[in-house]
């Protein structure tokens, strides 16, 4: 396999608990990893047991946009369950725009905003029910993470509703630029802001995001303890150490124009800020 990865991700909020899991191949091994609220675990599986038909095989786990299906077992860990996915909420277009057309260090990409769970995990014994709760989706493929990025991502709301964000420094055709995608989703309607349309990054902070578009501002105050450590790529390898605090505090705000129509708190807020060669 050449020096790439492809990974997917996969969010599940249901009250105060949150798992989030990636799948993926590098060019060494397949990979399943597993994020909770207190710690996060990573599986290395043989290239040869990676299967790509409707969905992903990885070992004893399934992984579509149908659902998750869970069986990992050694001496440290137990985890089983399966989580069905309901109603998925795509995107009107690809989330790369125009540059979907460019060779890119990293290609993102989101399969569902918003969509209800069904389903459970048992992770060494303790029964976690999504049944009710909300998940989303999301993927990236290509050779390495940017080097400096800044993503998050919430729809803890009462109403539908998500928001993701990501801020990165892009290698792009022999130059860097600091290029933005994001998200607001709101009672069926989709925002988007967006280098490719014109989006201003006003600040971008560890702790404070303000983004405007024409008419659309969205303000971010985040408030993120350390996290847990996670594998990232670097070169199509899985060996790049970074961080990610499934569920902090954020508040959002959001306008369109004069109105403001999000000002709410996210307790379940996924979010990383990794700088340089990824923080340990």
């Amino acid at each position: 396999m050449k020096k790439c990865f492809d990974g997917m991700y996969y969010k599940h909020v249901n009250g105060g608990q949150t798992v989030s899991v990636i799948q993926g191949i590098s060019s060494e091994h397949a990979f399943v990893q597993i994020i909770t609220d207190i710690n996060s675990y990573y599986f290395k599986y043989p290239l040869s047991v990676y299967k790509h038909g409707k969905g992903i095989i990885i070992g004893r786990n399934m992984f579509s946009d149908r659902g998750i299906k869970l069986h990992i077992e050694n001496e440290n860990i137990s985890i089983h369950g399966k989580i069905k996915y309901l109603n998925l909420t795509p995107l009107k277009y690809d989330i790369m725009g125009p540059f979907k057309a460019f060779p890119m260090q990293c290609r993102h990409k989101i399969r569902s905003l918003h969509h209800r769970l069904d389903g459970f995990l048992e992770i060494n014994g303790e029964h976690i029910d999504f049944t009710g709760g909300t998940g989303y989706i999301e993927g990236d493929c290509g050779r390495s993470f940017p080097k400096n990025y800044l993503w998050l991502q919430c729809n803890d709301f009462p109403e539908k509703t998500c928001i993701t964000a990501g801020i990165a420094d892009i290698p792009f055709l022999g130059f860097h630029f600091r290029g933005c995608i994001c998200i607001v989703y709101y009672k069926g309607h989709e925002y988007r802001l967006a280098t490719y349309l014109g989006v201003k990054i006003l600040v971008c902070r560890e702790n404070k995001i303000i983004l405007e578009q024409g008419k659309l501002r969205l303000e971010i105050d985040i408030k993120a303890g350390a996290g847990s450590g996670l594998i990232a790529p670097r070169n199509g390898k899985m060996i790049r150490g970074i961080r990610e605090c499934i569920s902090c505090e954020a508040r959002f705000k959001f306008w369109d124009g004069q109105k403001l129509l999000i000002n709410r708190s996210g307790m379940n807020t996924s979010y990383e800020n990794v700088k340089g060669e990824g923080n340990q």
